[in-house]
C-alpha cells in the first residue's frame, strides 16, 4: 500500500509538471530519489506515466481533434497542422530512439537536472524579458512547416533531463513568430506523438526488465498523472492569455538551487 501512495504521488508530481515549462522527468526523478519507490525499472516509469498525459490531451481538445479527423481528407490547413506536428516530432524522436540508454545512464540524476532547470530558468526570464517581437501566427492552423521544424529542433534539448518538453517547444515557437497562446497550444497537440511515441517504444525495449508489480504501477502513475494533467491544461491555457512565463523562470532557479543543496547534503 506504501508503494502504490508513492506511486500516486509520483503520478500527481507527473501530472502538474508535463505541461508547465518546469520539466515533468526533472522532477520525477527527484521525487523517486526523495521517495525511493520499489519500482524496478526507473528510468521507464518516469517515461511511460507520461501516457498519461498523452490521454489528457487527446481529451481536452476531442472535440476540435474528432473534427480534424473527419475533414483531413478534404481539409488542407488540417492536412498540414499534423504534417507539421509529424515534422516537429521527428526530431526529438530519432535523437531518443539512438540515445536511449546513454540519456538514461549519464542524464537522469538530480544534478543534470538541477543545472538544467538553472540554465532553462534564467533563459525562459530573459527571452520574456526581450522587447516585443511581430509574431505573425496567432492561430494553430496558420503553423507553416518552417516553423513546426524550428519547434521540433528545440525540443531535441528537452532530451536533457531538468530542460523541459514544453519549455522548450513553446520558447521555439515564439522565437519562430508563434504568439505565446499558439505556442503553448501546439506545446500540447505535439506531446502526442512526441510523449506517446517515447512511451512506446521505451516499454517495448524495457519488457524483459518488467516484474509482475510494476504493470500495476505503471497503471496507476499514468491515469493518475492524467487526471492532473487535464487540470493542469485547462490552468495553463488561462494563465497564458494575460501572464508571461517569468515566474516559471524564477521557479526554476530556485529549485534548481534546492536541488543542489539536497545533493550536496547527499539528501539526493
Amino acid at each position: 500500500m506504501i508503494e502504490i501512495i508513492k506511486v500516486i504521488l509520483l503520478g500527481i508530481v507527473e501530472g502538474i509538471t508535463e505541461f508547465l515549462p518546469i520539466s515533468s522527468t526533472g522532477h520525477l526523478i527527484v521525487a523517486v530519489a526523495l521517495l525511493k519507490p520499489e519500482i524496478s525499472i526507473e528510468g521507464t516509469f518516469e517515461i511511460f506515466i507520461q501516457i498519461g498525459a498523452v490521454v489528457a490531451v487527446i481529451a481536452y481538445y476531442w472535440s476540435d481533434i474528432w473534427q480534424q479527423a473527419r475533414t483531413v481528407r478534404t481539409d488542407q490547413t488540417v492536412q498540414r497542422l499534423w504534417l507539421g506536428i509529424i515534422i516537429a516530432a521527428m526530431p526529438a524522436g530519432l535523437a531518443a530512439f539512438a540515445l536511449r540508454s546513454l540519456i538514461k545512464e549519464a542524464l537522469f540524476n538530480p544534478t543534470v537536472v538541477a543545472i538544467s532547470l538553472i540554465i532553462g530558468g534564467i533563459v525562459l526570464i530573459l527571452i520574456e524579458r526581450r522587447p516585443l517581437r511581430e509574431t505573425n501566427t496567432t492561430a494553430l492552423k496558420a503553423i507553416s512547416l518552417r516553423q513546426a521544424l524550428l519547434v521540433g529542433i528545440a525540443q531535441t534539448v528537452a532530451l536533457i533531463p531538468g530542460v523541459s518538453r514544453s519549455a522548450a517547444s513553446i520558447i521555439g515557437g515564439m522565437m519562430g513568430g508563434l504568439d505565446r497562446q499558439t505556442a503553448t497550444q501546439f506545446s500540447f497537440y505535439l506531446a502526442i506523438p512526441t510523449l506517446g511515441g517515447a512511451t512506446i517504444i521505451d516499454l517495448l525495449l524495457s519488457l524483459d526488465e518488467l516484474q509482475p508489480n510494476d504493470l500495476v504501477y505503471l497503471v496507476v502513475g499514468a491515469v493518475v498523472s492524467g487526471i492532473v494533467a487535464w487540470l493542469a491544461i485547462r490552468w495553463l491555457l488561462r494563465y497564458v492569455a494575460s501572464h508571461n512565463f517569468v515566474q516559471f523562470g524564477i521557479y526554476r532557479v530556485i529549485a534548481g538551487i534546492v536541488i543542489l543543496i539536497l545533493v550536496a547534503a547527499t539528501v539526493l
